[in-house]
């Protein structure tokens, strides 16, 4: 049945990691007289269905071993298809010790894998010779065993086949915020995984193999393997199959689970996870200069209405934070959040305020990944933003508020939301852009960058938009255009924009720096190196103060750590990470899809939301606001 994007990619990306390296087993073998495969709680997996329908089974016999329960469910789907039995040649063998079901070139074996005695009997009945040339493939498996079990099955097969390769798939990284919402699910399900305490990357899985006997082994993370291993026109086909826009959750998932290939005795020797393209990818740990502690703040503890992502915070006066739109938790129910929500902070503490909202029709709808940008002390500009990947023609909305707007205290809010007129439509109907003030010549306009829209997977065009009446100006624009690109950053700086990391074409997230400097007759981009080099992320928010840019969370494909705070020097270049402490928090602090805003007087960052669906174990939405205390890295030295 349809299920949801993510998890149609995620388990794509499964299933084309396992084929890939089977295959290339099967054409490295080719040219050998006999071959075998041997699949380690096989499941209702239909891999030998699929090779065999494909003719790549020409001298390989392939047995599966599962629970004696669902060995007999497969044994009894088979026979009950004709198609399947008939492209197996069912010859009667099943009865015989463990056999349920048994063919010419196909065994289904009923054992348990972690008694090691009874599987090595059970394999020698059905006829698996050890010295054959053979493939173990253990696909999400091991992780299920008690880790003595699983490593005595790893090295039993290292030591008991001359010529041997072993495929594993599984999970990875148990500690950072995905990671304990992953192990949260297994241990829910009575499903704990195993593997994750003794073996938690993939250097260690290396080690794990190489100490067992096995020679020579190679692994790598899913989002390595998307990028290095799949062809560019199976990656755009993939990527085009049908409206997507959980990049974070797609590769978060994918950074949490591993391919791995080990081998012996193989000539040539067996190394299926030779990148295809080499892309420059960010090598060793990230260097982290200090750490900042996170602190929820006392009076926000089980608010409602701040549990969302994929909306926009924005200071609207000092003191008082406006929160729209996003996807969350709104009234019990998980849905796209329609109520605005306002802080406001009165003798040292932050506290909700009730607004009302006159919204005359439907034309908020119910918008995630929009800008908001504060014009006056009495109007805000809403761009653009969506519904649903396929809905999102939104266009641009005044939010009108009150000098007086929260300052008074916990009182009600009118806000008031005016429609625009179609004039600015095109810079309008995107989302996840940005949108910045900027001063030319004195004067005040609004630069709409990026994003992407129902037909462009990533934009890199801008527009300058006059304020107040939004009117389109052509602007002059010289030097190197940024390549396209979408969930980026911007901020306002010495009257132009900093654009920093975000998306690019390929899906791919971006370490580059821009800055849209003023000159007499129009604006220049330019690029601002920084040293070392940042590393590539998106989904991030930043901010600016006193010639430092603050880039605030994000997702990177460098997997070892999360992305806490990153301080830029705009003067000199240098590039600081910093480890976000979150021992003082209960749950875990999900910095994506998050909104932030800088409090200039008390060096604070008050991060707001985050989060979003991981995979297939769950919602995670950040319960409650968390402050930042930056004062320790921006105190000048």
């Amino acid at each position: 049945r349809r299920r949801a994007p993510l998890i149609h990619r995620g388990y794509y990306i499964r299933a084309r990691a396992v084929d890939h390296c089977v295959q290339d087993f099967l054409l490295k073998t080719q040219s050998l007289p006999r071959t075998q495969i041997l699949s380690l709680g096989a499941g209702f997996d239909s891999l030998y269905f699929r090779l065999k329908d494909m003719g790549l089974l020409q001298h390989t016999v392939v047995y599966e071993v599962d629970f004696p329960n669902v060995a007999c469910q497969k044994a009894a789907l088979i026979k009950g298809m004709k198609e399947l039995s008939a492209l197996v040649g069912d010859t009667g063998g099943e009865g015989l010790g463990a056999i349920t079901f048994s063919g010419d070139d196909y065994k289904l074996l009923g054992v348990d894998l972690s008694e090691l005695s009874e599987l090595e009997r059970a394999l020698e009945e059905a006829g698996l010779n050890n010295e054959v040339p053979t493939l173990f493939i253990a696909e999400v498996v091991l992780t299920y065993m008690e880790n003595t079990r699983s490593d005595a099955l790893i090295q039993w097969a290292a030591e008991h086949f001359p010529q041997a390769c072993f495929l594993v798939y599984e999970q990875v990284h148990p500690e950072d915020p995905f990671g304990r919402v992953m192990q949260q699910h297994f241990r829910q399900l009575n499903t704990a995984l195993h593997s994750l305490a003794q073996y938690p990357d993939c250097e260690a899985q290396q080690r794990r193999f190489l100490g067992k006997g096995w020679t020579e082994c190679s692994v790598m993370d899913m989002n390595e393997f998307f990028t290095c291993c799949i062809p560019e026109d199976e990656q755009q086909r993939v990527q085009t199959l049908e409206p997507f826009d959980e990049y974070e959750e797609w590769h978060l998932k994918c950074s949490h689970y591993f391919v791995l290939a080990a081998s012996k005795g193989m000539e040539p020797s067996w190394t299926p996870l030779s990148p295809s393209v080499t892309v420059p990818c960010h090598a060793g740990p990230v260097g982290m200069a200090g750490s900042l502690p996170a602190a929820v703040c006392a009076r926000l503890s089980g608010i409602p209405g701040l549990r969302r992502y994929g909306h926009r915070s924005v200071l609207i006066k000092p003191n008082v934070i406006l929160t729209t739109g996003g996807f969350g938790e709104e009234d019990g129910q998980h849905c796209r959040v329609r109520n605005f929500h306002m802080l406001s902070k009165h003798a040292g503490h932050w506290e909700a305020v009730r607004v009302t909202q006159n919204i005359p029709d439907k034309r908020w709808g119910e918008r995630l990944y929009h800008t908001v940008s504060c014009l006056s002390d009495t109007l805000a500009l809403v761009v653009g933003g969506r519904t649903s990947p396929s809905s999102t023609g939104l266009g641009m909305l005044w939010l009108k508020f009150s000098k007086t707007c929260g300052a008074s205290g916990p009182d009600d809010v009118a806000l008031e939301l005016v429609s625009l007129q179609p004039a600015a439509e095109t810079a309008a109907l995107r989302w996840r852009h940005s949108t910045t003030e900027i001063t030319f010549k004195g004067e005040q306009y609004l630069f709409v960058y990026g994003g992407r829209s129902a037909l462009e997977p990533v934009l890199g065009d801008w527009h300058f938009l006059h304020a107040p009446e939004l009117s389109y100006t052509a602007i002059a624009v010289e030097g190197p255009v940024p390549e396209s690109r979408h969930s980026h950053s911007a901020c306002s700086w010495e009257g132009g924009v900093l654009i920093a990391g975000g998306l690019g074409a390929a899906e791919q997230p971006l370490g580059s720096i821009f800055l849209l400097r003023e000159l007499e007759h129009g604006f220049r981009w330019q690029t601002i190196e920084t040293h070392p080099p940042l590393v590539p992320r998106y989904s991030h928010t930043a901010h600016v103060h006193e010639g430092k840019l603050l880039l605030v969370g994000g997702v990177w494909f460098h997997a070892p750590s999360v992305p806490g705070v990153t301080v830029i020097d705009l003067m000199t270049g240098l590039c600081l990470n910093y480890v976000i402490n979150v021992e003082h928090l209960e749950w875990p602090l999900m910095l994506h899809n998050h909104s932030s805003v800088f409090l200039p007087n008390e060096k604070e960052l008050l991060v707001i939301g985050g989060g979003g669906n991981c995979f297939s174990f769950g919602t995670h939405l950040n319960p409650e606001p968390v402050l930042l205390s930056l004062s320790s890295i921006l105190t000048s030295h």
